[in-house]
């Protein structure tokens, strides 16, 4: 997903308007004084419930997606349940307004599996000449543990498990890969690449091709006893971000055991307040004193988020796997309120430009052209687009010529003779010989453009390829 104003706007109003209400019921104390003994950051109750708050916002953004996805069918993103996928191969315009910042590039695949019974395996086929997929797997966490596509795994047939924690046994014949999740509950975003409105057909035989079955499926081996029936908590997005986060926190970290080493600390820490896994919470039963904490707690939180969202202006570093954040737990909720499953930079980077070269805002009332000079092209292994989004909407901008991106691979597109590419951007057309190199504007208000690199080079994952200046003509 791309870092995108509108996301980043809603994300904040969400903080913004969480109601701070508790009851008064009987008083209960939900941490000891203070003690000389901790290692691990203050003991201060109201500094643990910040940084649970963070710790917590990406699985409760994650969990926001997975309750409209598999469990209400009445939602317009419902996937089937558990163990589906639903494909979408689509061609995006400006009439589709549910989504922001729509990718024409690599239309999505969305699969949730849930891990406590058996292990699943995802089957994929060979890639096809020119057609690039991945399968990003994450967890509760929103922790990439790993990848199954073209870059990652090779351009062959294959099948690979997917385990959760508490599995340990050895993988049957015919498994090229296993990846093993830190949660039980881990979800696939699959993004095959599109190469136009001629290939939908194509494309959505080759998505047909992608196979989840259960590990006891696959290996013909008899299938175990089912998991335990899950009561999902409903979704409330006022109530799951304001103080009673500890709730589904407390719910969501039964499916992450056992904890991972590293968090040994955090997790004795976060304790003292009342978080642990399948523990009950109940905000209107705490003292004064020990509510006081929690409500403050989850506001410095969320006050904490928005000024880190503020000062963020790449998602380089943002996305990856826990050897890759770290424990970095406010980068992880950034990302999460960015633009939650984003690719690690090794598969996708996504740079931007929303103002010309004197650092005005880019306006459809006047022309610009972005050139890049042949040593300056994108450096993609795979293929590369530019895409204009009108702001704040962050939706496509309705032209003549319907056409909403250019890329490496659009037709027509032509070069200098030093090898270099000058994109024109504007409303009106530049002229027939200019027209291939056209990406139109709209007539009037604000907007960027959005590169997205896939399979960039390794400058280029750290920040080394910066986004070309945007000239202003007239």
């Amino acid at each position: 997903m791309i870092p995108s104003r509108r996301l980043l706007l809603a994300g904040a109003a969400s903080l913004g308007g969480i109601g701070l209400m508790a009851s008064c019921g009987p008083k209960s104390q939900i941490s000891a004084p203070p003690s000389d003994d901790d290692t691990a950051g203050s003991s201060d109750p109201r500094t643990i419930v910040r940084d649970a708050w963070i710790y917590a916002y990406p699985m409760i953004m994650n969990y926001a997606t997975l309750a409209k996805q598999t469990l209400d069918p009445a939602n317009p993103g419902y996937v089937g349940g558990f163990g589906k996928f639903r494909h979408y191969a689509q061609f995006f315009t400006p009439a589709n307004r549910d989504i922001v910042t729509p990718n024409n590039d690599t239309p999505y695949s969305w699969a949730w599996l849930d891990l406590r019974a058996e292990p699943w395996v995802l089957t994929v086929p060979a890639a096809q000449a020119g057609r690039y997929y991945v399968h990003q797997w994450m967890d509760l966490f929103t922790q990439i543990f790993g990848y199954v596509g073209v870059r990652a795994t090779g351009e062959g047939p294959g099948s690979y498990l997917i385990a959760g924690p508490k599995w340990n046994g050895p993988p049957p014949a015919g498994i090229a890969k296993v990846l093993k999740a830190e949660s039980d509950i881990v979800v696939d975003l699959g993004r095959t690449s599109l190469l136009g409105p001629s290939d939908i057909a194509a494309l959505k035989a080759f998505q047909a091709q992608y196979k989840l079955q259960p590990l006891s499926a696959f290996a013909k081996t008899a299938a175990p006893a089912a998991a335990p029936a899950i009561t999902w908590p409903a979704w409330d997005e006022k109530k799951w971000l304001g103080p009673e986060f500890i709730g589904l926190l407390n719910f969501l970290l039964q499916f992450t055991q056992p904890p991972a080493a590293s968090e040994a600390g955090l997790m004795a820490r976060f304790a003292k307040v009342g978080i642990g896994p399948g523990k009950p919470f109940d905000l209107a039963s705490l003292s004064e004193a020990d509510r006081a904490a929690v409500i403050g707690g989850a506001q410095d939180g969320q006050a904490a988020l928005k000024a880190k969202i503020a000062v963020t202006k790449s998602s380089i570093g943002l996305f990856g796997s826990r050897e890759q954040l770290g424990d970095d737990y406010l980068k992880r909720a950034v990302a999460a309120a960015m633009g939650i499953y984003g690719n690690a930079a090794e598969e996708a980077v996504y740079v931007g430009a929303d103002q010309d070269s004197t650092g005005q805002p880019l306006d459809g009332a006047s022309r610009y052209e972005i050139r890049l000079a042949k040593d300056q092209l994108p450096p993609a292994k795979y293929f590369w687009s530019a895409t204009l989004y009108e702001l704040p909407s962050r939706l496509l901008s309705e032209n003549s010529i319907n056409r909403y991106s250019l890329g490496d691979r659009s037709p027509g597109l032509k070069f200098g003779d030093d090898g270099s590419l000058t994109i024109y951007v504007q409303h009106d057309p530049p002229g027939a010989d200019n027209q291939g190199n056209w990406l139109p504007s709209p007539k009037s208000g604000p907007f960027n453009v959005i590169f997205r690199l896939y399979g960039p080079s390794q400058p280029a994952q750290t920040g080394g390829w910066p986004p070309p200046s945007v000239r202003k003509v007239t």
